[in-house]
């Protein structure tokens, strides 16, 4: 009888005694976050009383804000005051001048991503990979993001200097780029190369590229398409939901595109594919590489996780994270990391910083010039597709078929590099020299060689630009300089569709989908003829 009644009230107090310890752990844990406010208000209020030099309150509490911000570690949160907020808006939502960069922090420099194609810069010779030492004379080196887009921009026809590292090379490289107004076509073309095989490169994910990239595949079906190559390489994304779009047309209804996850509830979000797809039978090769980053990373991991696509090229850049703006007092704002992107069957896109600084980067370059990293798939979680292919995790979207780019020998590169010192002045030697020669060759085809003596006079010009270099150097990058001539000379003269025909026999990745394309008539074919690959395969050899 007194134990049946004993019990009972010794588990009430029991629970009455662990919920006020709860209750007391909270009330000790809020006291103490209330201490340290308190003490950061006394800290800055003794520093701007007693201070041996003036200071500003408010960039006392910015530099905090700034601090706090920093040590989380991530490139892409930040701290807008409301006037350099304003500011952004303005000029993101209106017309603005731009060199055409997409960058992001790495290694503790804002660091290019990519540049637009077409875009000032790109066409100065910034390439992926370089990284701010300097932008109009302010060090970069501790600049956030944000701070350094700021100064990029600016009115349309106005210059900016930058200083960039390069690896390899042991000084910066100084450029004088003239901003521009950046409008791009997302598709700035599309072909149809042989064995019926269509070709549609996306250059940006922007308000209209769901439907150019729809207009463009209709256009090349109707021509008589029975595969097509999704180019997708130095796509630096852009808007989460036309990339969302542009996956919807290749996928069934009800099919996921990419799933968010973040700590709070509301962040965590699904979408999937809202129309049966619209190109059913139609076998498809996506093409990435170390520029394909952000909202392109999401349409090549949906159209690879349920075995829509296959994937040839290089592994992706691996910016996966969703970033949410908060209004504080007084119209600053907080721009935070929310959430992260995952593909439909749970891969994350996100590439840590620390996981990118911990690697060891190739310093080869391709025959464009272009950086090109080591294929790493040591350590990477596995998963399966829909179809139970072996697919990988860890940062980035893995190809199904690494194939790398056409590369240079180590001799080449370093004779490369030499030619990267003189900066811009090379690039607009090359650019000056394509138009007289296009203007000098009125009968001028694709698929046309520039000559040994054409070269002698292009290296004639270099000094003009301030690009002069050793003959010795020059020769030891033939192979580089040919193709950035041949390249120039047919953009000049045809556009891009032109200079992308005219340079595709370097190009090893379409050649590569091509093959596999035609050797296959439905998805399901070529699905199963990659899938008999080793997964894991090293890639094909450059040179």
């Amino acid at each position: 009888m007194n134990r049946s009644i004993v019990a009972p009230i010794f588990i009430v107090l029991l629970s009455v005694t662990a919920g006020g310890w709860l209750l007391q752990q909270g009330v000790d844990r809020a006291e103490n976050i209330y201490v340290r406010v308190r003490v950061l208000q006394e800290v800055v209020d003794r520093v701007e009383s007693s201070f041996v030099d003036e200071v500003d309150p408010g960039a006392l509490y910015e530099s905090a804000i700034d601090g706090l911000i920093r040590d989380l570690g991530d490139p892409h949160s930040s701290f807008l005051p409301a006037d350099e907020y304003e500011d952004l808006r303005i000029r993101t939502e209106g017309e603005y001048g731009g060199v055409g960069l997409e960058v992001t922090e790495r290694n503790g420099y804002v660091t290019v991503v990519s540049p637009i194609p077409g875009g000032p810069a790109g066409r100065m010779g910034i390439r992926a990979g370089d990284q701010f030492f300097e932008i109009e004379g302010v060090p970069a080196d501790t600049m956030v993001t944000d701070q350094a887009v700021e100064l990029l921009r600016g009115r349309p026809g106005d210059e900016v200097t930058v200083k960039m590292l390069r690896p390899g090379l042991d000084e910066p490289i100084e450029f004088t780029i003239n901003r521009e107004v950046i409008r791009l076509m997302a598709v700035p073309f599309a072909v149809m190369l042989d064995g019926e095989i269509g070709y549609v490169p996306l250059r940006t994910v922007r308000e209209t590229s769901a439907e150019e990239v729809r207009a463009a595949v209709d256009s090349l079906r109707d021509a008589g398409m029975n595969a097509l190559i999704f180019d997708l390489r130095g796509n630096p994304g852009g808007l989460l939901d036309q990339g969302i779009a542009v996956s919807d047309l290749f996928l069934e209804r009800g099919q996921g595109i990419v799933e968010t996850r973040g700590r709070a509830g509301d962040q965590n979000e699904t979408f999937q594919a809202s129309r049966p797809d619209r190109y059913p039978g139609l076998p498809v090769v996506v093409l990435v590489d170390g520029g394909s980053a952000s909202a392109s990373e999401i349409i090549a991991g949906a159209l690879q996780d349920y075995d829509r696509a296959v994937l040839i090229g290089e592994t992706t850049f691996g910016k996966g994270s969703v970033q949410s703006l908060y209004r504080l007092t007084g119209g600053d704002v907080l721009r935070l990391t929310t959430a992260k992107w995952y593909t439909p069957m749970g891969r994350s896109i996100h590439l840590d910083p620390e996981v990118r600084s911990n690697g060891e980067r190739s310093h080869t370059l391709s025959i464009s010039g272009q950086l090109v990293d080591p294929v790493e798939l040591d350590g990477r979680p596995t998963y399966e597709s829909a179809a139970g292919r072996t697919l990988y995790g860890g940062g980035g979207i893995t190809p199904d078929l690494f194939v790398m780019p056409e590369t240079l020998s180590s001799a080449e590169v370093s004779a490369v590099q030499r030619l990267f010192a003189r900066g811009g002045g090379f690039s607009l030697a090359l650019f000056n020299y394509a138009v007289d020669f296009v203007s000098r060759h009125p009968d001028l085809e694709p698929g046309f060689s520039v000559s040994a003596a054409d070269l002698a006079d292009f290296f004639a010009t270099l000094p003009d630009f301030g690009a002069g270099v050793d003959l010795a150097d020059f020769e030891g990058a033939e192979r580089f300089v040919r193709y950035q001539l041949e390249g120039e000379i047919a953009l000049q003269a045809w556009g891009e569709a032109g200079q992308f025909r005219q340079l595709l026999r370097h190009d090893r990745q379409v050649a590569r989908a091509i093959e596999v394309l035609l050797s296959a008539e439905t998805p399901a074919d070529l699905i199963d003829d990659v899938a008999t690959e080793t997964s894991d395969q090293l890639p094909d050899s450059g040179a």
